[in-house]
Order: structure tokens, then C-alpha cells, then sequence
């Protein structure tokens, strides 16, 4: 019954279209570190929060846990080749993108919709997953489509997607 209701979840929740974004930090070494998330969600205008989740299997989780900052990097539609390589395994994923270090001591990658630099503002124990919540302490935002994900597959927002409410 588990193991059903859990399949069940992960088509139900395939089925909702998110955007896609890739987290970075910096781990104890003084190396960037980046995973594709797409657990992303707005929590509070005032003061400014964001939240994302990881799972507990990540190798890297301490980096984003106790490092006290992150970004979260809002894919642009012609990234999805570097969603993918932020979401494998077993690959150098910062150099197959074109990165900086901000004025945070934060890796940035270039070309998303828009980049929030965050600092930790509380974790939250959730099953197999730490939800992680962040106060945002800047925004950098480029005039460029979305990326959207939808039953596995990746595809901009559609120009008539848009309706006036």
C-alpha cells in the first residue's frame, strides 16, 4: 500500500508544472556546489522569503544546511541541458557553465530569469527532506522566458500562456 501511494504521489506531482531552478553555495572547502530544484515557493513579503527542499541522500547537503547563504537561480528557457547537468551525478557541473562569485561569496551562473542571493533564515526537518528557508538579500533579474517543467519534460511558457487577471 506504501509503495503505491508513493507512485501515486510522484505522477500526481509530476503532473504540476513548476518552474526549475538550480541552488548554489559554497561547501566547506571553498568550492561551489549546485543541485536543480524545482521545490521552489515564495513564503513572505515581509520580510522577503523563499523556500526549497532537499533530500537527505544529497552528498552535498551540509553546504546548503550549515552554510548560512545560498542562490537560487531561476532557469531561463534555453537552459535545460544545464538543468540536466545540475541534476547528474558523478559530474563537474561548474564547468559546464559560465560562473562568478558575487559580492556575497556566492556562485552565480549566468543566463538565468532572475537570481535571489538568500541567506538562511531557518531549516525546517521534513521526512526525508530539510526545508530550507531563505531571507532574500538581493535579486538580479534579466528579461528572458521561463523554463517550465511538466511530466518530465522541460518547455518555455507558451507566449499565450499569459492571461491578464
Amino acid at each position: 500500500m506504501k509503495d503505491e501511494i508513493q507512485k501515486l504521489f510522484k505522477e500526481t506531482m509530476g503532473n504540476y508544472p513548476t518552474g526549475v531552478t538550480i541552488v548554489t553555495a559554497i561547501n566547506n572547502d571553498g568550492k561551489p556546489v549546485g543541485l536543480t530544484v524545482n521545490s521552489f515557493a515564495s513564503v513572505s513579503l515581509d520580510p522577503l522569503l523563499v523556500l526549497w527542499s532537499i533530500d537527505h541522500k544529497v552528498s552535498t547537503i551540509q553546504a546548503f544546511t550549515d552554510g548560512g547563504k545560498f542562490a537560487v537561480h531561476i532557469l531561463a528557457s534555453d537552459q535545460q541541458e544545464l538543468c540536466r547537468t545540475f541534476a547528474s551525478r558523478g559530474v563537474d557541473r561548474f564547468s559546464k557553465c559560465n560562473w562568478s562569485l558575487s559580492d556575497n561569496q556566492l556562485p552565480i551562473i549566468e543566463g538565468a530569469v532572475a537570481v535571489l542571493q538568500c541567506d538562511t533564515f531557518k531549516t525546517v526537518e521534513a521526512g526525508d527532506h530539510t526545508i530550507i528557508i531563505g531571507a532574500v538579500k538581493d535579486i538580479e533579474q534579466n528579461d528572458k522566458e521561463p523554463l517550465l517543467y511538466h511530466r518530465r519534460h522541460f518547455a518555455p511558457i507558451p507566449t499565450d500562456f499569459y492571461v491578464t487577471i
